[in-house]
């Protein structure tokens, strides 16, 4: 029907003209309460933010001559950011001419993912940037647990 004809049918029952699709040819209208509309559509936007899950990014900083117990700590810091379900970085950070070791950081690396591997991946691998070394490791889709409950 004509634009005219269809806004004189949605005035006598009391409702807007809507355009669904204007890209459409002809373009797509619908009658109909446009405020309960938007309503609707906030609604649906809400329940959708509601349901995401916000990933966030913990950081593990080690130095290139770590002792062993404090790297093993470090390690289950790391772990459990990757159990809840956290992106981990890994930065190590050098110090004066450590730099010209950056195998050794390298390896360190590796060691840390190899040591998290049943619980997280590698999404970016070691990369020396300026004095720190930096890889990010993602948690496995299988690796996550349920939310903590209270013990009562």
């Amino acid at each position: 029907m004509s634009a005219r004809e269809a806004l004189r049918v949605a005035q006598e029952q009391n409702l807007d003209l809507v355009e669904v699709a204007p890209t459409a040819r002809p373009p797509v209208c619908r009658i109909m309460d446009y405020g309960k509309h938007r309503f609707e559509q906030g609604k649906r936007e809400r329940e959708a933010r509601k349901r995401q899950k916000v990933i966030n990014v913990k950081e593990v900083k080690l130095r290139l001559n770590i002792e062993e117990h404090d790297f093993q700590v470090k390690a289950r810091n790391a772990q459990r950011f990757l159990k809840d379900g956290d992106k981990v970085k890994v930065t190590i950070m050098f110090r004066g001419r450590e730099i010209t070791h950056a195998d050794l950081g390298r390896n360190l690396c590796v060691k840390l993912a190899n040591q998290l591997a049943e619980v997280g991946n590698v999404e970016r691998p070691p990369k020396v940037e300026g004095r720190n070394m930096i890889m990010i490791l993602t948690p496995k889709p299988e690796a996550k647990q349920e939310p903590k409950r209270e013990e009562e």
